[in-house]
């Protein structure tokens, strides 16, 4: 197998890069990196020193991607496919990259904020910094629903990258910071995201890894049934 993807079902980064590949129905083989496992841990850490997943590697001229944007373009230009996440048009690739950017830092960041402080031991949480985290999800919610006025997407009428990076963000993000229903579009915007087959495919490896989800008693019903 050409890509090899390293990655963990649950984690939603690895989400992200997962959609895209689906999307294009690109070939690949996933190697899960188990950090409780000191084995695991060990041989990622060696290969990608900051010890963040997803990595991709392609043993065709033994190239190393990191960081989910990256690979994504990455995937573009060396294993293109039908559907194109990254336009071809610059003004439109500067609304993708921007979009896919403000999922990543605004609503997947504090997202794991919330989720990683629950985590902490007894007496080193941080509630400051959570209740940030909570302000900064209402902030890109309000935006998120004002940028989808009159469009299907989040950038317009075509799924790019931004959108592969908008679901995990906004799937975790539902749990630990419900959106207001007053946001009729993003709920709307959400169902279709939830719609595609790339994402249910994603949604569906991932489920059997929910139990190890800090806010797994927080989870739609929904969310923990059959996807595909």
């Amino acid at each position: 197998m050409t890509l090899t993807l390293y990655l963990h079902p649950l984690a939603s980064f690895c989400h992200k890069v997962l959609i895209a590949l689906h999307e294009n129905g690109t070939a690949f083989e996933p190697s899960v990196v188990d950090f409780s496992n000191p084995g695991s841990a060990a041989s990622h850490i060696e290969r990608w020193p900051v010890g963040k997943i997803p990595v991709l590697h392609d043993s065709t001229g033994n190239r190393l991607v990191a960081e989910t944007s990256i690979i994504i373009e990455y995937l573009q230009q060396h294993y293109p496919g039908p559907v194109q996440l990254i336009p071809t048009e610059a003004e439109q690739q500067l609304d993708a990259r921007l979009w896919d950017r403000f999922f990543d830092l605004y609503v997947s960041v504090p997202m794991q904020k919330i989720v990683g402080d629950r985590i902490r031991p007894e007496g080193a949480t941080d509630p400051h910094g959570v209740a940030e985290a909570h302000a900064t999800l209402e902030t890109a919610y309000d935006m998120i629903e004002g940028q989808l006025e009159g469009r299907s997407w989040i950038t317009g009428e075509t799924f790019t990258m931004a959108d592969c990076s908008a679901l995990p963000a906004l799937f975790f993000g539902s749990v630990v910071h419900p959106n207001d229903e007053g946001r009729q579009r993003t709920l709307e915007y959400f169902e279709r995201l939830l719609a595609r087959p790339s994402v249910q495919r994603v949604v569906a490896e991932a489920q059997p890894y929910f139990h190890l989800f800090p806010y797994r008693d927080a989870m739609p019903a929904r969310f923990l049934e059959p996807m595909v």
